[in-house]
């Protein structure tokens, strides 16, 4: 066993959805994530602006106020954020907004309907130490 600490990882999970924000807090909460919720991009931004750095973004595309995408460009905007790694969550298939979230600096692109168990595998990739 190597010597970890028992901080649980931080999600700042991004969802204006009430249904899809409550199931992926129960998901990641159950896979041993500390969840921060924001309802709409404002919410996101300030939270960005205020919270200690989260180990991962969890960021919906399409949301109240300022969209995903805007927020992802306003979170890369931050020195201190540029290593978080970003999963867009969204119902939006459209090839041109997954093109934009990649070169915007989103780390990884799912669907909604998701699988949990591939949201959570996909999290972990980005949370696993170097070995």
């Amino acid at each position: 066993m190597e010597p970890t600490t028992n901080r649980k990882p931080t999600v700042l999970m991004v969802e204006d959805e009430e249904d899809t924000a409550s199931l992926l807090k129960f998901l990641l909460e159950r896979a041993s994530y500390e969840v921060v919720h924001a309802k709409d991009g404002r919410q996101a931004q300030e939270l960005v602006d205020t919270l200690p750095l989260p180990d991962i973004v969890l960021l919906d595309v399409m949301l109240p106020f300022l969209s995903g995408l805007q927020v992802l460009v306003y979170i890369r905007g931050k020195t201190a954020w540029e290593k978080v790694p970003i999963v867009m969550l969204t119902a939006d298939g459209s090839e041109h907004d997954i093109k934009r979230a990649l070169e915007s600096g989103a780390n990884d692109y799912m669907l909604k309907p998701f699988n949990p168990r591939e949201l959570t595998s996909r999290l972990k990739r980005f949370l696993s130490p170097s070995a």
